[in-house]
């Protein structure tokens, strides 16, 4: 005879008990929409559009071609297939020589040769995820925490928090200003935190940001610098949307920054992978690059846990040292994500939609406060399951970005083809515009008709808009967080896959 739930959790670790990895979240709950029915131009037309995805799909070609032009990259191959041994055999959690040669060179390349790259501080994880979870191991205890501007990744807490014990405490940038990191925001996230006697260890920050599209300038990076010098705390820098950049002004690496001011580099560090700005999330490359010589011997000893498999740096010191297709890939995919940046945000505006100006990413920071009757985060929840669950289009809202400001979303738009791009703007124009056509029939009627207002929700959006908030219930399909069980079942659960 089984044993209860509740019993078999008594013969669990704390790790496997926790409900710390953050699944319950709207943002990985649009996930499961999207799993559920997702959609596909001839098989399944009305279903739900993935714009929750922060994948670079745009620029495959132009591997695919490098690819069958060098048949001797992989082991795979007829050309290549005399190299299977040496690559297949134990390597040691060092990685190939020759790999972290072209990582090093490439990160170079990507910001502009204003700044080199050691090899031998090129540390692998298994991803961005991994190379995070590394970094915070080393620099961290459980019960430390680490500071994170908002809106930030929704899954810092997962990534950084979950097996270490390491806490992320978001504050928040507001919309004033472009949701940029000021030092007042800073100094007084400390505080409150030395208040409280917790012991930061650090800060973190992802530039170009996710989710806003956006770089961090000089000065603010200068500033960043000086304080975590001051504080005596890490800096942590993840730059993996580095080569998404496709407008001005250009991206500055915090590498670039202390080459030109005194500071401790001793607590500085970049996170780095090869998910977006190169478009292979599955290849799980991510590194870790320190100027902390202790830090670089920790890591990677504990590297070993989550390696980049020999078959993939065979393939990839190769690829990233082929100069012509390393420049010819950074400028083709920086005109392309531009291009589709625009069509998006220009097909927006024609309905009234704004968009916080961005020059990076594979998403914008959808503004939608003006569909709200009420500016609250019930309010966009509200909004968010109505997107979801009528329109099919699976943004996240800005809540599960720790956003303080409630009406904002972030939309991913490099991960669908062109006709899907055509598809998901006529969603949201038809649904703008009905929802306006529906305010304005309210603002005509001084008695709402009850029958008509429950035959027209049916039929479309048009009420469903602007309306209380006590009126509408979801029995099926996308739920609130708090209406999420944290052992509910996640059949092909969206966790395992890259990082977004």
């Amino acid at each position: 005879m089984g044993l209860s739930i509740e019993q078999s959790r008594l013969l669990l670790s704390k790790i496997a008990n926790s409900d710390r990895h953050g699944e319950n979240s709207p943002y990985f709950d649009g996930w499961k929409a999207y799993d559920r029915d997702p959609f596909h131009a001839i098989k399944n037309p009305g279903g739900v559009i993935q714009m929750g995805l922060a994948e670079n799909q745009l620029s495959f070609d132009l591997i695919d071609e490098w690819i069958r032009r060098n048949p001797k990259a992989s082991i795979c191959t007829p050309e290549g297939v005399n190299e299977f041994k040496n690559v297949a055999i134990f390597q040691d959690y060092h990685g190939f020589s020759e790999f972290r040669k072209a990582i090093a060179k490439f990160m170079s390349r990507v910001r502009g040769g204003r700044v080199t790259f050691d090899p031998e501080r090129i540390v692998m994880g298994g991803g961005a995820t991994g190379a995070n979870e590394l970094i915070t191991f080393c620099l961290a205890d459980p019960g430390d925490a680490f500071l994170v501007p908002s809106p930030c990744y929704p899954a810092f807490g997962r990534d950084l928090g979950w097996r270490t014990g390491v806490q992320v405490l978001p504050f928040h940038c507001h919309s004033s200003n472009g949701f940029q990191i000021t030092k007042q925001a800073l100094e007084a996230a400390y505080n409150k935190a030395q208040e409280e006697n917790i012991n930061v260890k650090g800060l973190i920050i992802t530039n170009p940001s996710n989710p806003l599209g956006t770089t961090i300038d000089r000065d603010t990076l200068i500033s960043l610098v000086s304080f975590v010098n001051e504080k005596n705390i890490h800096l942590v820098c993840d730059e993996i949307y580095a080569a998404t950049v496709f407008s001005s002004p250009n991206f500055v690496s915090v590498s670039e920054i202390i080459q030109d001011m005194e500071c401790n580099r001793d607590l500085i560090h970049i996170v780095y992978s090869l998910s977006k700005d190169m478009g292979l999330p599955g290849f799980r490359v991510g590194i870790v690059y320190s100027y902390n010589d202790l830090v670089v011997q920790c890591a990677r000893k504990m590297s070993s846990f989550g390696l980049v498999s020999s078959q993939t740096q065979h393939l990839l010191a190769s690829m990233l040292s082929d100069d012509e297709f390393v420049d010819n890939f950074l400028a083709e995919s920086s005109k392309r994500l531009g291009k589709r940046y625009n069509i998006f945000t220009k097909g927006l505006e024609q309905v009234g939609i704004a968009c916080l100006k961005s020059n990076a990413g594979l998403f914008f920071w959808m503004d939608l406060r003006s569909l709200m009757k009420e500016q609250t985060f019930e309010g966009e929840m509200v909004l968010w399951r109505l997107i979801i669950n009528e329109v099919k289009l699976n943004v996240s809202p800005g809540s599960s970005f720790h956003c303080s400001e409630p009406g904002w979303f972030r939309v991913c738009f490099a991960n669908m083809d062109d006709e899907t791009v055509e598809v998901a703007l006529k969603r949201i124009r038809a649904f703008v515009c009905q929802g306006k056509e529906g305010e304005q029939q309210q603002q005509q009627q001084q008695q709402p008709q009850q029958e008509a207002v429950k035959s027209s929700s049916k039929r479309s959006w048009k009420n469903n808009l602007k309306v209380s908030f006590s009126s509408r219930r979801y029995e099926e399909g996308v739920m609130s967080p708090h209406m999420m069980s944290p052992h509910s079942p996640v059949p092909h659960s969206p966790l395992v896959r890259a990082r977004t």
